[in-house]
């Protein structure tokens, strides 16, 4: 049986970085692979070209090519030298893997060829040997560099205005200022001191003056602004985010490059003043959504005095021409004052209030007690059966499949009587506890708004309701449901109390109790506890 003719596949690559300098340009690669594939009549299919190192697995082109080789299209490769095709372990195993399995029947370089036949040895040695020059450079790289760097040198190109000195000029250090570039790039570094500008102003400016990198191409804005963040111009580099010492001669000293961060990052500019106030952020504007922001307006007046007004307004991020009006906060604090005050109570009705809601607990006690008896009961009985049903499966009257089906079933009921027991007592200890706050609330919070802090002023808000909105200069929002009944019950207890001459007030805590029981809105009920069905919409929006 005759064999097919080879197709091959001509592959060609230089890598940009320093371990290609001495291999051929890949258009020369190219010509000479042509003419050894005419001279020994290879029927080149397609022709790869690749500019990228092969010290790592990945290149898109070549695994293009291997992908290609095992859908048929060719069955051998046309290359330079072996390390063309890998030079890291991976790559290089692959290629002599499809040798081995006759996926590739040859591979043919400028010297020599290689066939599934032959021994493997001298293929695995030559990509070996690539791999191998790939670590030495690496490491030889980087002992260059370390010596470098403990010499006090940059094992870099250096920044605009030095140069490196590649020829070993006599009399030069290993990096020295260039005669042209040097000046300009100085009197750059004295525009900034003096005028203490922007980098972007200062990058206007030497545009005027003609500043070009050292090949004559312009240097972009990113880069320039990077030049006046550099070390280098004081005697020191940056290697691996390490600040080192350095040899060269600097452009400035160090204090003048901490005046110059200074003045980069804007902390030599006088800051403008802030000024906090009270209900930002937790208000919206209906119309577009955004939050509501604060100002401060200063009018001058007629004698040459000025006033000054804070003024809370939608901050328009969302929508530019949004129609929601501002409004002046102490008109915008009265109308907050007015909606506290028609839940105020006083501390006299306070102190009551909390007596019958503690007399109600203690007739709840007892309900308690029999409903948490009965609980811990029944999660003792189901304790029990979980015994019992072990017991059977060691005796092994059941089966596994039903002492799994009826253990699974008895944990849900042990769970649930756990809950119902933990659901019980939380209740009993937190209802009492959140109607005091309530209540305390109810008595301090117009006092606290009137006369507190900025902080006290935000709190009392926030406490009021949620989705707080500022529509047409009206506060509106959700009232909390446990306000309703203060807003029910305060403004009788405040006629009450208004009714009263000062003569008649006696501070007797007996007559006040007398005085609240007789009011049947409240006083014969005792319907207290500050958790009434779903106020009526607008309660305390206006």
């Amino acid at each position: 049986m005759i064999a097919e003719p080879v197709r091959y596949f001509l592959y060609a690559r230089k890598s940009s970085e320093n371990e290609d300098k001495q291999v051929a340009s890949v258009p020369s690669q190219i010509e000479e692979l042509k003419k050894l594939a005419e001279e020994q009549s290879l029927n080149v299919v397609e022709i790869f070209t690749e500019e990228k190192s092969a010290k790592a697995p990945g290149r898109p082109v070549f695994s293009q090519m291997i992908e290609a080789i095992h859908k048929g299209k060719a069955e051998g490769i046309l290359c330079w030298k072996l390390d063309r095709l890998a030079r890291n372990p991976i790559d290089g195993g692959t290629i002599s893997w499809m040798l081995q399995q006759s996926i590739i029947r040859h591979i043919q370089t400028f010297q020599r060829g290689y066939h599934p036949t032959d021994n493997v040895l001298m293929m695995n040695l030559e990509f070996g040997m690539a791999n191998q020059f790939v670590i030495d450079l690496s490491t030889n790289t980087k002992r260059g560099q370390r010596s470098k760097i403990s010499d006090g040198w940059l094992p870099h190109k250096p920044p605009v205005g030095y140069v490196n000195n590649y020829y070993n000029v006599p009399d030069k250090p290993p990096i020295y200022p260039e005669p042209n570039s040097f000046p300009f790039m100085r009197r750059l570094w004295d525009i900034l001191l003096e005028k203490r500008c922007k980098l972007e102003t200062l990058y206007a400016i030497a545009q005027e003056m003609g500043f070009k990198e050292d090949r004559g191409v312009k240097l972009s804005r990113a880069n320039f602004c990077r030049l006046f963040r550099n070390p280098f111009y004081y005697g020191a580099f940056l290697w691996n985010g390490v600040v080192y010492p350095g040899k060269h001669e600097p452009m400035i000293t160090k204090a003048e490059f901490d005046i110059a961060q200074e003045i980069i990052s804007g902390r030599s500019r006088p800051k403008p003043h802030k000024y906090t106030f009270a209900f930002t952020g937790i208000i919206r504007c209906p119309e577009c959504g955004a939050t509501i922001t604060a100002e401060r307006k200063k009018k001058r007046l007629l004698n040459g005095g000025h006033n000054i007004h804070i003024y809370y307004h939608c901050t328009r991020s969302i929508k530019r021409d949004c129609s929601e009006p501002p409004v002046r906060a102490d008109v915008l604090e009265k109308q907050i004052s007015d909606i506290v005050g028609k839940i105020t109570i006083p501390p006299q009705f306070r102190e009551w209030a909390i007596k019958q809601l503690k007399e109600e607990q203690s007739k709840e006690i007892i309900d308690r007690d029999s409903i948490t008896k009965a609980h811990r009961h029944n999660l003792d009985a189901c304790l029990k059966k979980l015994d019992a049903l072990f017991n059977m499966r060691l005796n092994e009257e059941i089966g596994a499949e039903e002492y799994a089906k009826k253990k699974e079933d008895l944990l849900k009921e042990k769970q649930k009587y756990e809950e119902l027991i933990g659901d019980t007592q939380a209740r009993a200890e937190t209802w009492l506890d959140r109607a005091d706050k309530a209540f305390m609330f109810a008595q301090t919070a117009k006092k606290r708004f009137d006369t507190g802090t900025l902080e006290d002023k935000r709190y009392v808000l926030s406490c009021l309701g949620t989705k707080l909105v500022l529509h047409g200069k009206k506060l509106q929002f959700e009232q909390e449901k446990c306000l309703a009944m203060f807003e029910c019950v305060a403004p009788d207890v405040q006629s009450l109390h208004n009714r009263l001459e000062p003569t008649q007030l006696v501070d007797s805590t007996t007559s006040w109790e007398a005085l609240y029981a007789q009011n049947k809105k409240w006083g014969e009920r005792g319907d207290l506890n500050p958790r009434p069905p779903e106020p009526q919409s607008g309660a305390l929006s206006n």
